[in-house]
């Protein structure tokens, strides 16, 4: 089995970080702050879609842009936090002899340095962030992450774990299994509402994940 991290709001415990970095940005905008609650119902990709829901318009691509950089500015300037099990849960599956990689839609350059920050890269066979514009979907970037890993063609035994329907949405799209867990950045309910494997934890996500893997290879 291949386990695929994703990294804001999975392995990177950042909600607080990311409401406090987007209040940053919507004053310029016309927009009010927002609580937690208001970010995990509302949050969607492509981000863009997200400060519309927020704004009650769409928005110009200047204002994209110049809200990205202020976002991911505000988010350089944090320390790194990990989830409470994330590193035993990394250990747990490399000394279950299984392999995992990093993919995340954060810019490559800031992941390189927060994952090197939190002392955890040892662990991973690949770490991809995002290398071209900011705004897109999972798939893609998947796509290409499992053709790097040699995995194309292996997409059976690979597990994504994320807390999003876009995580999930990516991982089926290229044949692999997608499971989530409720304590990232996506409200809980409308994680249920989409129908994939879904768990409270973390933890249990991975304990999921890996029944459902097992599951796969029986069919």
């Amino acid at each position: 089995m291949h386990v695929v991290w994703d990294w804001n709001g999975t392995i990177k415990d950042d909600l607080d970080d990311h409401v406090a970095a987007l209040n940053a940005t919507l004053p310029a905008l016309g927009g009010t702050p927002i609580d937690r609650d208001t970010y995990r119902a509302e949050h969607t990709v492509p981000i863009p879609a997200f400060y519309g829901r927020l704004l009650g318009r769409e928005i110009t691509e200047q204002e994209w842009k110049s809200s990205d950089a202020a976002f991911l500015a505000h988010l350089r300037a944090q320390p790194v936090w990990l989830y409470g099990r994330a590193v035993e849960l990394l250990t747990l599956v490399r000394e279950a002899g299984h392999t995992q990689s990093l993919l995340s839609l954060c810019p490559h350059e800031t992941l390189q340095r927060e994952v090197n920050e939190a002392g955890i890269g040892h662990f991973f066979t690949r770490i991809d962030g995002r290398t071209g514009p900011s705004g897109g979907t999972k798939a893609g970037p998947l796509t290409t992450h499992l053709d790097a890993l040699g995995l194309t063609g292996q997409e059976h035994r690979v597990l994504l774990l994320g807390d999003s329907a876009d995580d999930a949405d990516a991982a089926y799209a290229n044949g692999a299994l997608g499971v989530l867990h409720s304590g990232g950045l996506h409200h809980p309910d409308r994680l249920a509402a989409t129908g994939y494997p879904l768990a409270h934890t973390l933890a249990d996500a991975l304990v999921l994940g890996c029944q459902l893997i097992r599951y796969r290879a029986l069919l």
